[in-house]
């Protein structure tokens, strides 16, 4: 961890955050939180908000997934992180890859409690 990040706030478990997203989350990424590396900024605010009991959310990007890639996954959920891949939603029919992109960000606000107006629920008829 480079000197710079052992003095950020989000690295110490005595800083009130309200929990982490990581989006995007890239295998390698996950695989520094999972195993609780901690090397640089990102992997050990994840590993304070699961010490701590505080949500996570990791957007994981890559895909197709391997063996190791789920492995860390569940690992990852097992510790208490949310897994939230990057897959945009296409029921409520988005007209742009813009949409979509915003689409995702509410779901993903949403689920860590944010409130968010402009997101798209679905409606029974």
């Amino acid at each position: 961890m480079a000197e710079s990040d052992i003095g950020a706030s989000v690295a110490s478990g005595s800083y009130p955050s309200a929990g982490m997203i990581v989006l995007p989350c890239s295998m390698g990424t996950l695989a520094g939180i999972t195993h609780g590396l901690a090397q640089n900024l990102i992997t050990r605010a994840a590993d304070v908000c699961l010490k701590e009991g505080r949500p996570l959310i990791l957007c994981v990007r890559e895909t197709p997934f391997n063996k190791i890639h789920l492995r860390n996954m569940v690992l990852a959920a097992d510790a208490g992180a949310v897994i939230f891949p990057v897959v945009p939603a296409f029921y409520n029919q988005p007209i742009d890859s813009t949409e979509r992109a915003r689409q995702f960000a509410f779901r993903v606000l949403a689920h860590f409690g944010l409130p968010q107006g402009e997101m798209y629920r679905w409606k029974v008829d």
